[in-house]
């Protein structure tokens, strides 16, 4: 992959979380800047969901731990435990909201 497809595909993961996040039926905010968004929980948790150009991978901190996401047939993947992002970011947000909650795929 080059760097155009690159920032292509994690500028539209993004995009895509924001929209996600507009979407939830719950009281999920968010902040953009940078290639990063911020889902911001009324709790005061977060989850970071960002961009790392140099090295092709979307980045992820949740309360719980940190992930590193390399895009692999068509999927962002976790490079250490092989979890799809959706899934991951998913069950994260169900985890820091208290209650079940879908973001995406």
């Amino acid at each position: 992959m080059n760097d155009s497809e690159y920032h292509q595909l994690a500028d539209d993961l993004l995009l895509t979380l924001q929209e996600a996040i507009d979407e939830v039926d719950f009281d999920l905010d968010y902040e953009t800047a940078g290639g990063m968004v911020e889902v911001l929980f009324p709790n005061g948790s977060k989850i970071i969901v960002n961009k790392q150009a140099h090295i092709h991978q979307i980045r992820v901190a949740t309360k719980f731990n940190g992930h590193h996401f390399d895009y692999i047939d068509g999927q962002w993947i976790d490079n250490r435990t092989g979890a799809e992002l959706w899934s991951l970011l998913n069950d994260a947000a169900s985890k820091q909201a208290g209650e079940p909650i879908v973001l995406g795929e």
